[in-house]
């Protein structure tokens, strides 16, 4: 089984603590992936300066695909990051060489090998997902907290399985949310609540997922993406919703308890 992560991938700089560490949502997801046994591809570009450089070593060492990771003249994206107790907090973003990213006819030819496709609201890879879905793989897209966003209706036709960050937990307004979703084009839509755990949504009914609690929480950075990993490993593997649920859960505990957004 293989994953292709196509979108953005960033430098998270703690510089009040000096932390920092290569990241970016196809990244975090990716990695993760590769953890829990699946094959994973990323598909992005990175800058030529240190911090590319620090990707690209980061991203083989984690053994991931970076044969479509281009590298283009210019920084890296950087995001600033500060800590609120245990909770990450963001700062300023630089784009980089982010802000010219673009993917061509190889990028969609190379997706549209793999058995699913993730990418995620700061990706710009909304333009070529049709092409990629005409190719019949699955495409999974993590829209984080941002439920009006415009992305969501312009990619609702392409997307399998979408994500959702909704921090009120389960209420009405959500249930009808993952219904119209799923309604309209979704297979299955999720939505995930911090502490107060996740529901799904696949047409026929809802599944309440619960959390796992973490030994420790350190930093709940990364904690999203890795549920997401850890929904698509079920999903791969034919799990049902709430077995994908429950590997989400169990994905993201084990994140929260180390300093970056995934567990090396």
């Amino acid at each position: 089984m293989r994953v292709a992560e196509i979108g953005d991938n960033c430098i998270d700089l703690y510089k009040r603590i000096d932390r920092k560490y290569p990241t970016g949502n196809v990244v975090d997801t990716g990695v993760n992936l590769k953890k829990l046994g699946i094959d994973v591809s990323v598909i992005s570009t990175t800058g030529s300066d240190y911090y590319g450089k620090w990707m690209i070593d980061s991203l083989r060492e984690e053994g991931l695909d970076i044969s479509h990771l281009k590298v283009a003249v210019g920084q890296t994206a950087i995001t600033y990051m500060d800590m609120d107790g245990n909770d990450r907090v963001h700062g300023d973003y630089e784009e980089g060489v982010l802000a010219d990213m673009v993917f061509d006819e190889e990028d969609v030819r190379f997706a549209s090998e793999h058995d699913l496709v993730h990418t995620a609201l700061w990706g710009k890879a909304e333009d070529v997902l049709p092409k990629i879905a005409e190719s019949g793989v699955p495409i999974a897209f993590d829209y984080a907290d941002r439920l009006d966003h415009k992305l969501v209706e312009q990619t609702l036709p392409y997307v399998t399985y979408g994500f959702f960050s909704y921090h009120s937990g389960r209420d009405q307004f959500i249930e009808d949310y993952l219904k119209d979703k799923v309604n309209r084009g979704m297979k299955t839509a999720v939505a995930t609540f911090g502490e107060k755990g996740s529901l799904a949504y696949d047409g026929r009914e809802f599944y309440v997922g619960h959390i796992v609690p973490a030994k420790q929480v350190v930093n709940t950075v990364g904690a999203g993406d890795a549920f997401i990993a850890g929904f698509l490993y079920g999903i791969l593997n034919q799990m049902s919703i709430p077995e994908c649920l429950q590997k989400g859960a169990e994905t993201a505990s084990a994140v929260v308890e180390v300093f970056e957004p995934w567990v090396r």
